[in-house]
């Protein structure tokens, strides 16, 4: 799956350990996520959506066949 997790959190000036401590997961896991080697479950995927201020879900995260 493919995402815009690091765009928009470089447009936020949000590090991405803020971005974990926002969403309680460690630093590890949003480098895993950012590098499209992880997918998270769909409660993470919402609290990242909030945390960036993103509207819906979809704006994120990009479902590829």
């Amino acid at each position: 799956m493919h995402n815009r997790i690091g765009q928009l959190r470089r447009q936020l000036d949000m590090t991405q350990e803020e971005l974990a401590a926002r969403v309680g997961v460690s630093r590890q896991t949003i480098i895993a996520l950012e590098g499209e080697r992880y997918n998270p479950s769909l409660r993470l995927a919402y609290a990242i959506t909030r945390a960036l201020q993103a509207r819906h879900i979809e704006e994120l995260f990009i479902f590829k066949k």
